[in-house]
Protein backbone atom coordinates (compact mmCIF):
# COMPACT_ATOMS: atom_id res chain seq x y z
CA UNK A 1 0.00 0.00 0.00
CA UNK A 2 1.37 3.36 -1.12
CA UNK A 3 0.09 6.83 -0.26
CA UNK A 4 0.43 9.68 -2.74
CA UNK A 5 -1.02 13.17 -3.01
CA UNK A 6 -2.17 14.17 -6.48
CA UNK A 7 -2.34 17.60 -8.11
CA UNK A 8 0.36 19.01 -5.87
CA UNK A 9 4.13 18.83 -5.47
CA UNK A 10 3.72 19.26 -1.71
CA UNK A 11 2.48 16.27 0.34
CA UNK A 12 0.54 18.76 2.49
CA UNK A 13 -1.48 19.85 -0.57
CA UNK A 14 -3.43 18.04 -3.22
CA UNK A 15 -5.75 15.07 -2.78
CA UNK A 16 -4.39 11.96 -1.02
CA UNK A 17 -4.94 8.60 -2.70
CA UNK A 18 -4.10 5.06 -1.81
CA UNK A 19 -2.24 3.05 -4.46
CA UNK A 20 -1.81 -0.70 -4.85
CA UNK A 21 0.42 -1.25 -7.89
CA UNK A 22 -0.14 -5.01 -8.01
CA UNK A 23 -3.54 -6.06 -6.72
CA UNK A 24 -3.49 -9.59 -8.09
CA UNK A 25 -5.20 -11.93 -5.66
CA UNK A 26 -7.40 -9.27 -4.04
CA UNK A 27 -11.15 -9.64 -4.45
CA UNK A 28 -13.73 -6.85 -4.29
CA UNK A 29 -14.41 -7.32 -0.57
CA UNK A 30 -10.70 -7.11 0.24
CA UNK A 31 -10.21 -4.01 -1.93
CA UNK A 32 -13.07 -2.26 -0.16
CA UNK A 33 -11.61 -3.22 3.22
CA UNK A 34 -8.20 -1.81 2.24
CA UNK A 35 -9.78 1.42 0.99
CA UNK A 36 -11.73 1.78 4.22
CA UNK A 37 -8.59 1.21 6.29
CA UNK A 38 -6.63 3.80 4.31
CA UNK A 39 -9.51 6.26 4.69
CA UNK A 40 -8.67 8.47 1.70
CA UNK A 41 -11.41 9.47 -0.71
CA UNK A 42 -10.17 6.82 -3.15
CA UNK A 43 -7.66 4.03 -3.54
CA UNK A 44 -6.56 2.67 -6.93
CA UNK A 45 -5.96 -1.06 -7.40
CA UNK A 46 -3.92 -2.01 -10.47
CA UNK A 47 -3.73 -5.51 -11.97
CA UNK A 48 -1.22 -5.95 -14.83
CA UNK A 49 -2.98 -7.22 -17.95
CA UNK A 50 -2.25 -7.24 -21.71
CA UNK A 51 0.36 -4.48 -21.75
CA UNK A 52 -1.66 -2.24 -19.45
CA UNK A 53 -3.62 -2.44 -16.23
CA UNK A 54 -7.08 -3.40 -15.18
CA UNK A 55 -7.85 -0.70 -12.61
CA UNK A 56 -10.54 -0.45 -9.95
CA UNK A 57 -11.21 2.49 -7.68
CA UNK A 58 -12.72 2.25 -4.20
CA UNK A 59 -13.80 4.92 -1.77
CA UNK A 60 -14.04 3.88 1.90
CA UNK A 61 -17.68 2.96 1.24
CA UNK A 62 -18.11 1.86 -2.37
CA UNK A 63 -16.51 1.24 -5.74
CA UNK A 64 -16.55 4.15 -8.20
CA UNK A 65 -16.31 3.88 -11.97
CA UNK A 66 -13.38 6.25 -12.37
CA UNK A 67 -11.18 8.47 -10.21
CA UNK A 68 -8.89 11.09 -11.70
CA UNK A 69 -6.69 11.91 -8.73
CA UNK A 70 -6.02 8.23 -7.95
CA UNK A 71 -5.16 7.74 -11.63
CA UNK A 72 -2.59 10.55 -11.47
CA UNK A 73 -1.23 9.28 -8.13
CA UNK A 74 -0.89 5.66 -9.24
CA UNK A 75 0.69 6.58 -12.58
CA UNK A 76 3.35 8.66 -10.83
CA UNK A 77 3.95 5.88 -8.30
CA UNK A 78 4.47 3.48 -11.22
CA UNK A 79 6.75 5.92 -13.08
CA UNK A 80 8.99 6.40 -10.04
CA UNK A 81 9.64 2.65 -10.05
CA UNK A 82 9.60 1.84 -13.78
CA UNK A 83 10.29 5.09 -15.64
CA UNK A 84 8.26 7.60 -17.59
CA UNK A 85 6.04 6.68 -20.50
CA UNK A 86 2.54 5.74 -21.54
CA UNK A 87 0.11 3.49 -19.68
CA UNK A 88 -3.30 2.11 -20.60
CA UNK A 89 -5.82 1.92 -17.76
CA UNK A 90 -8.85 -0.30 -18.33
CA UNK A 91 -11.50 1.04 -15.99
CA UNK A 92 -15.20 0.45 -15.44
CA UNK A 93 -15.80 3.68 -17.38
CA UNK A 94 -13.65 2.61 -20.34
CA UNK A 95 -10.03 2.81 -21.44
CA UNK A 96 -8.02 5.78 -20.17
CA UNK A 97 -4.57 6.58 -21.54
CA UNK A 98 -2.05 8.05 -19.11
CA UNK A 99 1.37 9.56 -19.86
CA UNK A 100 3.97 10.29 -17.18
CA UNK A 101 6.95 12.64 -17.32
CA UNK A 102 9.60 14.02 -15.01
CA UNK A 103 10.20 17.77 -14.80
CA UNK A 104 13.59 19.46 -14.59
CA UNK A 105 13.21 19.93 -10.83
CA UNK A 106 12.84 16.17 -10.39
CA UNK A 107 9.11 16.22 -9.67
CA UNK A 108 6.72 13.89 -11.46
CA UNK A 109 3.51 14.60 -13.30
CA UNK A 110 0.96 12.60 -15.21
CA UNK A 111 -1.64 13.36 -17.87
CA UNK A 112 -4.82 11.32 -18.24
CA UNK A 113 -7.12 11.51 -21.24
CA UNK A 114 -10.69 10.85 -20.24
CA UNK A 115 -13.33 8.86 -22.02
CA UNK A 116 -15.44 11.06 -24.35
CA UNK A 117 -17.52 13.41 -22.18
CA UNK A 118 -21.31 13.47 -22.16
CA UNK A 119 -23.30 16.54 -21.11
CA UNK A 120 -27.01 16.58 -20.24
CA UNK A 121 -29.52 19.11 -19.00
CA UNK A 122 -30.20 19.21 -15.27
CA UNK A 123 -33.89 18.83 -14.50
CA UNK A 124 -35.33 21.94 -12.78
CA UNK A 125 -36.55 19.89 -9.83
CA UNK A 126 -33.09 18.38 -9.39
CA UNK A 127 -31.51 21.83 -9.44
CA UNK A 128 -34.01 23.01 -6.82
CA UNK A 129 -33.21 20.02 -4.61
CA UNK A 130 -29.49 20.52 -5.13
CA UNK A 131 -29.64 24.20 -4.20
CA UNK A 132 -31.67 23.35 -1.10
CA UNK A 133 -29.05 20.79 -0.02
CA UNK A 134 -26.27 23.32 -0.66
CA UNK A 135 -28.26 26.01 1.19
CA UNK A 136 -27.82 28.27 -1.83
CA UNK A 137 -30.37 30.21 -3.88
CA UNK A 138 -30.92 30.68 -7.59
CA UNK A 139 -29.62 34.25 -7.20
CA UNK A 140 -26.21 32.82 -6.29
CA UNK A 141 -25.79 31.20 -9.71
CA UNK A 142 -23.82 32.52 -12.68
CA UNK A 143 -26.35 32.95 -15.52
CA UNK A 144 -23.57 32.70 -18.12
CA UNK A 145 -22.85 29.10 -17.07
CA UNK A 146 -26.16 27.27 -16.62
CA UNK A 147 -26.23 24.22 -14.37
CA UNK A 148 -26.00 20.90 -16.23
CA UNK A 149 -24.73 17.39 -15.57
CA UNK A 150 -21.50 16.18 -17.15
CA UNK A 151 -19.69 12.85 -17.45
CA UNK A 152 -16.07 11.99 -18.24
CA UNK A 153 -15.91 8.67 -16.41
CA UNK A 154 -18.27 9.64 -13.57
CA UNK A 155 -21.37 11.88 -13.39
CA UNK A 156 -21.27 15.33 -11.78
CA UNK A 157 -23.72 18.21 -11.76
CA UNK A 158 -21.79 21.35 -12.70
CA UNK A 159 -23.03 24.41 -10.83
CA UNK A 160 -21.37 27.80 -11.36
CA UNK A 161 -21.75 30.67 -8.88
CA UNK A 162 -21.38 34.42 -9.28
CA UNK A 163 -18.71 35.04 -6.64
CA UNK A 164 -15.69 33.49 -4.99
CA UNK A 165 -17.20 34.31 -1.60
CA UNK A 166 -20.29 32.25 -2.37
CA UNK A 167 -18.08 29.31 -3.29
CA UNK A 168 -16.07 29.72 -0.08
CA UNK A 169 -19.23 29.80 2.02
CA UNK A 170 -20.17 26.13 1.73
CA UNK A 171 -22.11 24.75 4.68
CA UNK A 172 -24.20 22.13 2.91
CA UNK A 173 -26.64 19.56 4.25
CA UNK A 174 -24.46 16.46 3.89
CA UNK A 175 -27.26 13.94 4.46
CA UNK A 176 -29.62 15.61 1.98
CA UNK A 177 -26.89 15.87 -0.65
CA UNK A 178 -25.98 12.21 -0.12
CA UNK A 179 -29.58 11.12 -0.69
CA UNK A 180 -29.90 13.23 -3.82
CA UNK A 181 -26.55 12.11 -5.26
CA UNK A 182 -27.39 8.45 -4.62
CA UNK A 183 -30.79 8.81 -6.31
CA UNK A 184 -29.30 10.49 -9.38
CA UNK A 185 -26.04 8.54 -9.69
CA UNK A 186 -23.79 11.56 -9.13
CA UNK A 187 -20.27 10.86 -7.86
CA UNK A 188 -19.34 14.39 -6.77
CA UNK A 189 -20.99 17.77 -7.17
CA UNK A 190 -18.78 20.15 -9.15
CA UNK A 191 -19.18 23.68 -7.79
CA UNK A 192 -17.22 26.30 -9.71
CA UNK A 193 -16.48 30.01 -9.92
CA UNK A 194 -14.97 31.47 -13.07
CA UNK A 195 -12.12 33.82 -12.19
CA UNK A 196 -11.28 34.67 -15.80
CA UNK A 197 -11.63 33.15 -19.26
CA UNK A 198 -9.49 30.12 -18.48
CA UNK A 199 -9.21 29.94 -14.68
CA UNK A 200 -11.78 28.25 -12.47
CA UNK A 201 -11.99 27.68 -8.72
CA UNK A 202 -13.75 24.46 -7.77
CA UNK A 203 -15.16 22.62 -4.78
CA UNK A 204 -16.40 19.04 -4.88
CA UNK A 205 -18.61 17.57 -2.16
CA UNK A 206 -18.32 13.77 -2.40
CA UNK A 207 -21.28 12.26 -0.51
CA UNK A 208 -21.19 8.98 -2.42
CA UNK A 209 -17.77 8.16 -1.02
CA UNK A 210 -18.52 9.09 2.55
CA UNK A 211 -16.18 12.08 2.21
CA UNK A 212 -17.47 15.57 2.95
CA UNK A 213 -15.36 17.14 0.21
CA UNK A 214 -12.59 16.30 -2.25
CA UNK A 215 -9.62 18.71 -2.37
CA UNK A 216 -8.86 17.79 -6.03
CA UNK A 217 -11.09 15.92 -8.46
CA UNK A 218 -9.62 14.93 -11.82
CA UNK A 219 -12.79 13.27 -13.12
CA UNK A 220 -14.81 16.40 -12.36
CA UNK A 221 -12.18 18.61 -14.03
CA UNK A 222 -12.48 16.48 -17.18
CA UNK A 223 -16.27 16.68 -16.98
CA UNK A 224 -16.02 20.47 -16.57
CA UNK A 225 -13.96 20.62 -19.75
CA UNK A 226 -16.64 18.63 -21.57
CA UNK A 227 -19.36 20.92 -20.17
CA UNK A 228 -17.55 24.08 -21.28
CA UNK A 229 -16.98 22.66 -24.77
CA UNK A 230 -20.56 21.47 -25.20
CA UNK A 231 -21.97 24.83 -24.11
CA UNK A 232 -19.64 26.92 -26.25
CA UNK A 233 -18.31 28.63 -23.13
CA UNK A 234 -14.63 28.63 -24.17
CA UNK A 235 -12.80 29.10 -27.48
CA UNK A 236 -11.47 25.78 -28.70
CA UNK A 237 -9.03 24.20 -28.27
CA UNK A 238 -8.83 25.42 -24.69
CA UNK A 239 -6.27 25.20 -21.91
CA UNK A 240 -7.76 25.73 -18.49
CA UNK A 241 -6.52 25.89 -14.91
CA UNK A 242 -8.71 24.55 -12.11
CA UNK A 243 -7.77 25.60 -8.58
CA UNK A 244 -9.25 23.44 -5.87
CA UNK A 245 -8.69 22.61 -2.21
CA UNK A 246 -7.82 26.13 -1.04
CA UNK A 247 -10.81 26.26 1.29
CA UNK A 248 -9.75 22.94 2.83
CA UNK A 249 -6.13 23.92 3.40
CA UNK A 250 -4.93 21.51 0.69
CA UNK A 251 -4.35 23.67 -2.41
CA UNK A 252 -4.41 21.78 -5.69
CA UNK A 253 -3.77 22.71 -9.31
CA UNK A 254 -5.32 20.84 -12.23
CA UNK A 255 -4.42 21.67 -15.84
CA UNK A 256 -7.15 20.82 -18.34
CA UNK A 257 -6.76 20.62 -22.13
CA UNK A 258 -10.03 20.58 -24.10
CA UNK A 259 -9.70 19.65 -27.78
CA UNK A 260 -12.09 21.04 -30.38
CA UNK A 261 -13.30 17.59 -31.47
CA UNK A 262 -16.59 17.04 -29.59
CA UNK A 263 -15.97 13.28 -29.50
CA UNK A 264 -12.47 13.54 -28.03
CA UNK A 265 -11.58 12.97 -24.41
CA UNK A 266 -10.39 15.78 -22.16
CA UNK A 267 -6.80 15.74 -20.86
CA UNK A 268 -6.11 16.47 -17.20
CA UNK A 269 -2.53 17.00 -15.97
CA UNK A 270 -1.18 17.21 -12.47
CA UNK A 271 1.82 16.54 -10.30
CA UNK A 272 1.89 13.87 -7.58
CA UNK A 273 4.17 13.18 -4.66
CA UNK A 274 4.63 10.40 -2.13
CA UNK A 275 3.26 11.13 1.33
CA UNK A 276 5.34 10.50 4.44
Amino acid sequence: MLRYSAFSRDPAGGNPAGVVLDARGLDEREMLAVAAEVGFSETAFLVPADGGFDVRFFSPRAEVSFCGHATIASAVAHAERHGAGGLRYRTAAGDVDVVTARDEDGSWRATLTSVPPVVRDLAPQDLDALLAALRWSAQDLDPALPARTAYAGAWHPVVAVRSRQRLADLEHDVAALERLAAARGWTTVDLVWRQDATTFHARNPFPAGGVVEDPATGAAAAALGGYLRAGGHVPLPARLTVLQGEDLGRPSTLHVAVPADPAAGVAVTGAAVAMP
